[in-house]
């Protein structure tokens, strides 16, 4: 898949493809359901598919402080649009002159002039241009005279509910895993490079793998039972904590992994996260001991989740278990 980084780097051999527009946090299943029928209409049409997203958001350029957090950072949103067969993603910068750019100004020099498409996919509810004026209706109106058409991919329901990015994140802010995991059409996981933290969880027998967000809040806090690969090809078992870790005056959101029965050095490593069921909500503990025990509790009830075979009542030594400084 090619990535195109803003509009300056768009070259005439970027002409003519079948495209789609959107934030697309989270590649839920209806966003799923939108590159679904863009890449049958790429196949039909013997053309490259293309995705136009945004970065930073939209919301998060209009109200910084007001933002929600993000589902997935643009790394792992670009990997989710690989793995459903785009063959160009167009990352815009979302800046003042985009924001105050009118919706036929859009359609005219991006979508036709630059681009060159041939057929457009969006969503039902989709809007773009300055003051969100511009809809399917503009579209399908400016169609004809620009040489493309449009079709709208009606939305996706799970029962009575829509499948939302909004809704995926309020099902994993509230520790609803398994609602979310089926809005997502996977687990929700977090994807990141290992890296050096303070190594204070070792020092109460408690290592872990620290993993940077890479984000400026996340849909989740807490301790959870996980799934980790990246590591020799099957997923590991583990628990992780999610959060700032108060008990030890932590302040930026950190993902801490412990993953059980592994022995080894992951510095570096790029790991996948997979969260399966919160186990409990972050919390400040007045001494190490408190916290160190409430992680033996934490770590027999995830072992007993994630690998029914092992004894609820066996937990591991000491030090296979995580820190979670939460």
């Amino acid at each position: 898949m090619e990535l195109i980084r803003g509009q300056h780097n768009l070259r005439q051999s970027h002409r003519g493809c079948v495209a789609t527009i959107g934030n697309f946090d989270g590649v839920h299943l209806g966003h799923q359901a939108v590159l679904g029928q863009l890449a049958e209409r790429a196949t039909a049409e013997g053309l490259p598919a293309l995705a136009v997203i945004f970065e930073p958001h939209p919301i998060e350029f209009f109200r910084p402080q007001q933002a929600p957090p993000r589902i997935m950072r643009l790394r792992e949103k670009l990997q989710a649009l690989r793995d459903h067969g785009l063959d160009r993603v167009l990352v815009l910068n979302f800046d003042q002159p985009l924001a105050a750019m009118s919706a036929t100004t859009f359609i005219s020099e991006m979508l036709v002039a630059a681009l060159g498409i041939r057929h457009l996919v969006v969503g039902e509810d989709f809007r773009f241009g300055h003051q969100r004026a511009g809809d399917f209706t503009m579209l399908a109106a400016a169609g004809p005279q620009g040489g493309f058409s449009v079709a709208k991919t009606p939305v996706v329901r799970i029962g009575e509910n829509r499948v939302s990015s909004t809704g995926v994140r309020r099902l994993l802010q509230a520790g609803a895993l398994d609602q979310a995991a089926a809005c997502l059409g996977r687990p929700y996981s977090i994807t990141g490079r290992v890296r050096h933290g303070d190594k204070r969880g070792r020092t109460i027998g408690f290592p872990t793998a620290n993993i940077g967000l890479h984000r400026v809040s996340a849909c989740l806090s807490g301790v959870y039972a996980v799934e980790v690969d990246g590591i020799d090809g099957q997923p590991v078992p583990g628990m992780a904590n999610v959060g700032s870790r108060p008990t030890v005056g932590g302040a930026r959101p950190l993902l801490e992994v412990n993953l059980f029965d592994f022995q080894g050095d992951l510095y570096g490593r790029y790991l996948h996260v997979n969260f399966v069921k919160k186990l409990r909500d972050e919390t400040r503990f007045d001494s190490f001991d408190g916290l160190r025990q409430q992680l033996v509790d934490d770590a027999r009830l995830a072992r007993k989740l994630l690998i029914p075979t092992t004894p609820a009542a066996t937990p591991q030594t000491p030090d296979t278990l995580p820190d979670n400084s939460a």
